[in-house]
């Protein structure tokens, strides 16, 4: 599912009482500019109904180019983490 289709699919919703879909994909692009921001300042963020979203250091370690077998250092960096809420996870396998 793209934005679009997420927008269409709020729009089309039965509790939707008449958001326009200019609204909606508004709303869904400022909580991704939020979310963004948050991460960036280490804070996590909660999504009702999904999940966590939270920023992990990834340590740092050794690795080999692919083309020349040579060593190299690969430093540490933060990256995003997902985790799921246990309802997601039982709509998921249900």
């Amino acid at each position: 599912m793209n934005q679009a289709d997420l927008v269409n699919a709020i729009a089309g919703h039965y509790s939707n009482t008449g958001v326009s879909k200019t609204a909606i994909k508004f709303v869904l692009e400022t909580a991704g500019e939020i979310a963004q921001a948050e991460l960036a300042k280490g804070s996590e963020v909660t999504l009702p109904g999904i999940g966590k979203i939270s920023v992990k250091t990834r340590a740092a370690r050794s690795g080999r180019n692919p083309s020349t077998g040579e060593a190299l250092a690969i430093p540490e960096k933060k990256v995003p983490h997902f985790s799921a809420l246990k309802a997601l996870k039982d709509a998921v396998n249900a």
